[in-house]
């Protein structure tokens, strides 16, 4: 028993270093592809809006996944289960509500998110860190529409501070904290919730499910990981022109570096269709949802990973970012569809077809040196921060 609580301590006890996280992520998502598909959550989430909107009968979709057999829902389920079993295990799990402002700010960063995510095909780990990795121009064209959108969100967060600071001020409330004074039950319910996990996986495999139930394992290891590291990627493009810090950013480079390696090595060796995550979105898609999708996740503080495992600790904010994503992504979906816009966000450029598989590979990895030396520099000169 002493040996396991040690080891449960230096899991859970100390916050994991974010560079390690970001290695964990990339591994994760490399993994995630060789087995089917790369990771991505707004998938998840158009899925949950579609079966809002066909509850109440204003779509029909007859050939709709029930959220419990959908691989993005799984994934994003496991996300949420994950972030809410690792808050558990360190004993941080709480009901937090937050103010009412900050409660419209999710609501309306989440409904940024869901539109963003639509123009771009995909949110900011689909839209860019998956679709860099399978070397799509798409996913650097989002980088530099969230750098843009995380920017203005920020200006304008600024701007409330200074003339509209009522806007987000109020009680908040925290509830089911654990106590200080006494041994808190919560590691042991998380470790239940773990195991109750991993026996549903077993049931979906059991059932002829088996795909469904390593999605949704995939979903826990990474919102684990994102819990006990508190690594994100709202982060990595806001702190650079808020405080300075560079350290998220640097891990979302490294993250982007070594995904991209493995999704290579992937393609190159034709184990995955060269053409696979490749988004037809280059262009007037990548750019527009990039912006759109930055100011959302810096309005709600958290993006299509964040604003998942923070749901699950139980940040409230967060409760209604995820439900406006959801439904935001639908409306959103339906309107580019109905209009036919759609087709006119972008071409799908697979870098190595223009450059090369070496210029391809040489690219990414300029750009996010380029992007983690900026950080750095910014870091100690503190010339683009706002604090």
């Amino acid at each position: 028993m002493r040996a396991f609580a040690e080891q449960h301590a230096a899991l859970f006890r100390r916050p994991w270093p974010v560079l390690t996280a970001a290695l964990l992520v990339a591994t994760v998502n490399v993994f995630l592809f060789a087995f089917d598909r790369p990771w991505t959550a707004s998938a998840g989430m158009r899925n949950w809006g579609d079966w809002m909107l066909a509850g109440v009968g204003l779509v029909e979709r007859p050939d709709l996944l029930a959220p419990w057999l959908s691989s993005g829902s799984l994934l994003n389920l496991g996300v949420l289960a994950g972030g809410c079993a690792g808050a558990l295990l360190s004993a941080e799990f709480a009901v937090r509500v937050a103010p009412r402002g900050e409660l419209v700010k999710g609501a309306l960063g989440g409904l940024l998110l869901g539109g963003g995510a639509m123009l771009a095909l995909g949110c900011n780990i689909g839209g860019f860190l998956s679709a860099t990795s399978a070397l799509s121009l798409a996913g650097l064209g989002m980088m530099l529409g969230l750098v843009a959108g995380a920017f203005l969100g920020l200006r304008y967060l600024l701007w409330e501070l200074e003339h509209r600071p009522a806007w987000s001020r109020g009680s908040a409330r925290v509830l089911g904290a654990a106590a200080t004074d006494r041994p808190s039950r919560q590691p042991l319910a998380g470790a239940l919730l773990l195991l109750g996990l991993l026996l549903a996986a077993l049931a979906y495999g059991r059932r002829g499910y088996a795909p469904q139930g390593v999605f949704l394992l995939f979903g826990v290891a990474l919102g684990v990981i994102f819990q006990r590291s508190r690594f994100c990627l709202v982060r990595a493009f806001r702190e650079p022109f808020m405080t300075g810090d560079g350290e998220h950013t640097r891990a979302a480079a490294l993250a982007v570096v070594v995904s991209t390696l493995g999704f290579t090595i992937l393609k190159f060796a034709d184990l995955k269709d060269r053409g696979e995550w490749v988004f037809a979105s280059a262009g007037i898609g990548a750019l527009a949802g990039g912006l759109v999708f930055g100011v959302g996740m810096t309005l709600a503080g958290g993006c299509g990973a964040g604003a998942i495992w923070r749901a699950g600790e139980g940040q409230v904010k967060l409760w209604a970012t995820v439900a406006c994503f959801a439904l935001g992504a639908s409306l959103a979906r339906l309107v580019l569809v109905g209009t036919g816009f759609q087709q006119r966000l972008g071409v799908a450029v697979f870098l190595p077809a223009v450059v090369g598989w070496s210029g391809a590979l040489l690219l990414v990895v300029v750009v996010m040196a380029a992007w983690a030396a900026f950080a750095t520099w910014n870091e100690a000169s503190r010339r683009f921060s706002a604090l």
